[in-house]
């Protein structure tokens, strides 16, 4: 064997093993997958990268963006109003009129994706 394909097989073996010692990714991670996506592309620019409330746009709006990673805040909701709200914008729960109404844009699916996801955030369970 030439030193090349002693490299090269070396090499492929260091890649086996070093894929091996990654963290598989959850079931629950491949659950919120499209989820996660459209919260990132619509949702993160007001509630924040981190879902904290604290996004880009948050320090030129004068109704704060709810804090979707609070537990006792997220848990106190029950989901058909977090449904109503993604569905119908803020105003549909007295909240801000800068919360835009996705109901025609996200499919009744993806709203129930983004619900979910967002008890996922909280890690906060359902109501």
């Amino acid at each position: 064997m030439n030193i090349s394909r002693s490299v090269l097989l070396l090499a492929g073996m260091s890649l086996i093993f070093l894929g091996s010692l990654a963290t598989p990714a959850s079931a629950a991670d491949d659950q919120f997958k499209h989820a996660e996506k459209l919260y990132d592309t619509y949702c993160a620019q007001c509630h924040g990268a981190d879902r904290d409330g604290n996004g880009l746009n948050s320090t030129f709006i004068s109704v704060q963006p709810r804090d979707h990673s609070d537990p006792k805040g997220m848990g106190d909701i029950p989901n058909d109003e977090i449904i109503e709200v993604i569905k119908k914008g803020g105003l549909a729960a007295n909240k801000s009129v800068l919360m835009p109404a996705w109901g025609e844009i996200f499919s009744d699916e993806e709203v129930d994706q983004l619900a979910a996801y967002l008890r996922h955030i909280c890690k906060c369970g359902s109501n």
